[in-house]
C-alpha cells in the first residue's frame, strides 16, 4: 500500500494511492471523533511518553509537558542531539521514532485505509530548504517506525505535482507551464519556480524561510488575548505548558475560522483556567501585527522571480498558513489574477507526494539543490582558505530510479589528517565564498598517514604538516542520492584504505534543544 505523508509542523497529512484516486486518509481519535489529520504532538505525563492523540488527550493533565511543532527544532539537531523536557533529555531520533511508530500503528488499526497485510510505502514530503540532516532524520525515523521509504519530496515540488494532475484531469494540460509554489504551512514556508509540462516537472529554483508559518500567527493571537486581558509578557511567558498548548489551539481554530468580512476575534480565555474572562481582537489589529510577517514571504517570492525571468503563469497556493484571508489579498496586491489557491489547501503537498508514489501515475520530477553544498580548503600553503563548491545550488538532483550525482576530488596531502568543515549557504559571494544563509556543519576527520589508520579517534591527536604527505594519493567520492542525501568516501589509494561518512550537521553528542518550558506558579489574574 502506497501512501504521501506531509510530516508538517502542526498537522500530518497523508493521502492513499487507490487505481488512480489520492484520497485523503481520516483517523479515528481516542475519543471517537474522525479528523483528517494526524497530530504530530508529543507529551511527557507522569513520567509516560505519549504521541499523537493520547499527548493531545493527555494535555488536560497539568502535569503534562508537550512538544509542539517538533519538526521546527529539526533544522538544529543531528543524530545525537538531545530534547530537553522539563529535566528529561532525550534524544531527537528517538522522540521522532515514537511519533512515526505512533503513526504507523494508527495508520494500520484507526484509519479510513483498508485492513491489509501490504507493507506501507511512503513518499515524504520535507521542506525544499531542509538541510540533509534534516532530511536523514525523517527518513530514518520512518524507517525505523516500520514504514518502506519510497522517497523524501521537497513539499513545494510535490504541490506543484498536484497542480499539474488537477490540470491534465481537467484536460488543461499542453503546451508547458511556468508556475511559482507559495507553500506557507504551519511552521515553515517555501517557494518553488517549477516549469512543468504534461508529465515532467523541473524545479527551477527553490528558497524559502525555514521558521516562519502559521504557528507565528497563532502565537500573536495568543499574546494579543493575554495582553487584552491584562497580562504583561513576562506573565503570557510564565504560563504552564498545558495551559499554552489549550490557549494556541484555541486561537488556531479561531484564526481558521476568519473569513474576508471577519471584524473581530473572540478568544476564549476559559478553555486555559475555568472562569476566565473572553477577549475579544479586532481582525484589523491581529492583520496589522501579522503583516510584517508575511511581507517577508513576499520578498523570497520577489527576490526568486527577480533571479530569473520573472515570468509566471500561475502563482499556487497552498500549506494551512495560507488559509488567513490577509495572505490572499496580500500576494493579489502584488501578483494580480496570477494567484490561484489549491483546491486543498492543507492537503496538496500529501496529494502530490502520492502521485509521485504510484507508479503508474507517471509523473517524473526534476528537483534541484536548494544550497550551496562545499567544503573549506586551504590555499597559498595554508595562508589562506578557500571554499570548494561540491554541489552548487541548482544542481539538479536525480530522477528516482537514476543513479546518483557524483563528483570527485583527487590530490597529495600536506598533512598528517585531514581536517573537512561542510557547509551549507544559500548563496554564494562574488568572491565564491558562502553568503546569506550559512549552515555551518561538523568536522570529518580522516588519516591521510597511513600509520593512523587503524585510529578510529583521531580528535586527540594534533594535525600537523607532514614530510612524506606528498607520497600519498588521496580521492575523495561524494555521491548524492534523489533525496539530496550525500555520502562521502575517502580514500588512500597509496595505502589502499578508505572511510565512508554519511555528511550531516550532526551536533556534538551532548548538543540539547529545549522543547518545553517547567511548570511554573499561578499567573495572577488582573
Amino acid at each position: 500500500m502506497r501512501l504521501g505523508i506531509d510530516f508538517g509542523t502542526t498537522r500530518i497529512a497523508v493521502a492513499a494511492v487507490d487505481r488512480g484516486n489520492y484520497p485523503i486518509v481520516t483517523f479515528e481519535a481516542s475519543d471517537g471523533d474522525v479528523w483528517e489529520w494526524f497530530p504530530p504532538l508529543l507529551a511527557v505525563s507522569r513520567g509516560e511518553w505519549l504521541y499523537g492523540w493520547e499527548a493531545w488527550r493527555a494535555q488536560k493533565d497539568p502535569q503534562a509537558t508537550t512538544i509542539r511543532s517538533i519538526k521546527r527544532l529539526l533544522q538544529d539537531a543531528g543524530p545525537e542531539t538531545k530534547v530537553e523536557v522539563g529535566w528529561l533529555r532525550i534524544p531527537m531520533l528517538e522522540l521522532l521514532t515514537g511519533l512515526t511508530q505512533a503513526l504507523h500503528k494508527a495508520l494500520l488499526e484507526r484509519s479510513s485505509l483498508t485492513r491489509s497485510r501490504e507493507p506501507l510505502e511512503v513518499m515524504v514530503g520535507v521542506p525544499a530548504n531542509a538541510n540533509v540532516n534534516q532530511r536523514f532524520l525523517t527518513m530514518e525515523a520512518f524507517r525505523r517506525a516500520g514504514f518502506e521509504v519510497l522517497g523524501l519530496l521537497n513539499e513545494p515540488s510535490a504541490a506543484s505535482i498536484e497542480f499539474g494532475h488537477a490540470r491534465r484531469q481537467k484536460s488543461q494540460a499542453g503546451s508547458c507551464t511556468k508556475i511559482l509554489v507559495y507553500d506557507l504551512g504551519g511552521g515553515t514556508f517555501d517557494a518553488s519556480l517549477v516549469e512543468l509540462d504534461e508529465q515532467t516537472h523541473s524545479v527551477i529554483a527553490s528558497d524559502g524561510i525555514p521558521t516562519l508559518g502559521g504557528d507565528d500567527f497563532d502565537e500573536i493571537l495568543a499574546e494579543m488575548a493575554t495582553q487584552a486581558s491584562g497580562f504583561s509578557a513576562s506573565e503570557h511567558n510564565s504560563l504552564a505548558p498545558a495551559d499554552l498548548f489549550w490557549l494556541h489551539e484555541e486561537c488556531r481554530g479561531k484564526k481558521e475560522a476568519l473569513h474576508p468580512n471577519s471584524k473581530r476575534i473572540n478568544i476564549d480565555l476559559d478553555v486555559m483556567a475555568p472562569g476566565w474572562d473572553s477577549v475579544s481582537i479586532p481582525v484589523t489589529g491581529f492583520y496589522e501585527r501579522c503583516q510584517p510577517l508575511i511581507d517577508q514571504t513576499i520578498q523570497v517570492v520577489e527576490r526568486l522571480l527577480s533571479s530569473h525571468d520573472g515570468v509566471i503563469e500561475v502563482l499556487y497556493v497552498t500549506g494551512g498558513g495560507s488559509e488567513l484571508p490577509l495572505v490572499s489579498r496580500a500576494l493579489r496586491e502584488v501578483f494580480g489574477a496570477r494567484v490561484r489557491r489549491s483546491a486543498y489547501t492543507r492537503f496538496a503537498t500529501a496529494i502530490g507526494l502520492a502521485i509521485q508514489a504510484d507508479a503508474q501515475a507517471g509523473y517524473q520530477l526534476r528537483d534541484r539543490f536548494t544550497r550551496n553544498f562545499g567544503v573549506w580548503r586551504e590555499a597559498d600553503c595554508g595562508r589562506d582558505i578557500t571554499f570548494d563548491p561540491l554541489f552548487l545550488k541548482g544542481t539538479p538532483l536525480p530522477a528516482p530510479g537514476q543513479p546518483p550525482l557524483q563528483v570527485a576530488r583527487r590530490y597529495r596531502p600536506a598533512h598528517n589528517i585531514g581536517h573537512f568543515r561542510y557547509l551549507e549557504s544559500s548563496h554564494l559571494g562574488k568572491d565564491g565564498l558562502p553568503a546569506g544563509d550559512i549552515s555551518v556543519w561538523d568536522q570529518v576527520l580522516f588519516p591521510f598517514d597511513p600509520a593512523l589508520h587503524k585510529q578510529m579517534e583521531l580528535t586527540g591527536i594534533p594535525i600537523a604538516r607532514w614530510d612524506w604527505a606528498a607520497s600519498q594519493e588521496v580521492v575523495e567520492d561524494y555521491c548524492c542520492d534523489t533525496s539530496g542525501a550525500v555520502l562521502v568516501t575517502i580514500s588512500n589509494t597509496s595505502a589502499g584504505y578508505e572511510r565512508k561518512y554519511r555528511l550531516g550537521r550532526w551536533a556534538a553528542s551532548d548538543g540539547t534543544l529545549v522543547a518545553g518550558r517547567k511548570k511554573r506558579g499561578p499567573v495572577a489574574r488582573k
